[in-house]
Parts: C-alpha cells; structure tokens; sequence
C-alpha cells in the first residue's frame, strides 16, 4: 500500500474556518464560493465591514480572516487592529485594490499575517489561506518592494499631512502658511519633505500619490 492510500484512510482533519469579511457582496459570493469548495475549508461567517467583523470574530472565532482594507462604517485595518487586540493569536489577511496603499504598513505593523492584490485573487486566494493557517506570512512580492521603499523613508508627519492637505485643495504656500500660522519658509520646508517622501515631481504629483496611498483624502 502505498503512502497515499494510508493517508486517505486516516481521518480527515478539521476544516480550516475562514471568516469572510468585504463590504461588496459580488466580491463577496465569489470568495465565499472559492472557500466553500475547497474540501479542506469551510466558511465561519461573513461580514460587510470592519464592525460586523470584530462582532463576528468575537461570536464564533475563525482560523484565518480574508478582510478587505477598505470598507465603509469601520476599516479593515482599525477592525484587524481591535480583533488582535483581543485575540493576539488572529490570523487576518488583508485584501487591497493595489500595492501602494498607505494603510498596508499600519496592517503589517498591527499584524497582518498576509495580503491579497484583488488582482491576483484568483490565483492566490487558497493558498494563502493554507500558508497562513499554517503559521506563514504571506505578503506578495510587489506589496514587499513598496514596504521597504515606504519604511525607509518615514511616514509624513501629522503636519506635513495637514500642509499637503491643503495644497490638495488648492491652496498657496501663502494661504497654506495664513490657515496654519507658520511661516511660508516652513510651508516650503514640509512640502520638499512630502516630495521627498513621497518621491514626488511636483506638488501635483504628491498629491495623486497621497490620495491613492490612502494617505490623504478629499
């Protein structure tokens, strides 16, 4: 006999239990449905945002969470953040749109045992649950190159968000300067910091980097 048979023979190990957690129910189905057919998953539930998440966690705690990072009412990240809080041994892997997202550092440095690109879904969704539940961090390649270019640099400061903040909607160095009561000297100071940071051209530029990187919104 060989040792595929006396595998087959012994039982079956306990599914691994995935919460679902994405606030579009298309996206949803479909993960919901990939799991479900997999003879060795089973789905533990199903949220539509960060808060359901943290309630459903709490009620009946799963194996591994496929949350997405954004999401209305309560985000991934701040949902990761408070079911770690309190269940320091979750396993959460975090769906995001694209590789550049500001929030992936705060998931990584709450704990995120891994990311999903929605765009490479199909291709790594299961697997990744598999690597997780077994104790692996699985962050995808392109997500890794855009943390450690990220990490080197630094985060913006609390005021250099506030100055591109304003230069997103328009504002002069001499406006921005008024609104803050700083000098425009120190303007000019933190907007070469943020295109530093941000490896930015112009202003422009560092502005449609900030608001894809989730960094700022409008």
């Amino acid at each position: 006999m060989n040792a595929h048979h006396a595998m087959q023979d012994s039982p079956a190990p306990r599914p691994i239990s995935v919460l679902v957690v994405d606030d579009h129910p298309l996206m949803r189905a479909g993960l919901v449905e990939a799991i479900a057919s997999q003879p060795d998953m089973r789905v533990a539930g199903e949220a539509g945002n960060g808060r359901e998440a943290v309630q459903q966690f709490r009620a009946c705690p799963p194996d591994v969470t496929v949350m997405d990072i954004a999401m209305p009412e309560q985000c991934g990240v701040s949902a990761l953040l408070e079911i770690r809080r309190e269940f320091p041994q979750a396993r959460v892997v975090m769906l995001t749109t694209y590789k550049g997202d500001a929030q992936i550092l705060r998931a990584v440095q709450g704990g995120a045992a891994g990311f999903l690109l929605k765009s490479t879904l199909r291709k790594e969704l299961l697997d990744t649950i598999r690597a997780v539940h077994a104790g692996a961090r699985r962050i995808p390649p392109e997500v890794a190159m855009e943390l450690a270019q990220h990490m080197g640099q630094g985060p913006l400061s609390p005021r250099e968000v506030e100055v591109l903040g304003y230069a997103a909607t328009g504002h002069s160095n001499k406006r921005i300067a008024a609104q803050l009561a700083i000098s425009e000297e120190t303007v000019k100071a933190h907007m070469k910091n943020v295109l530093a940071k941000l490896m930015a051209n112009d202003r422009t530029h560092a502005v449609t980097i900030a608001l894809k990187r989730g960094i700022i919104a409008l």
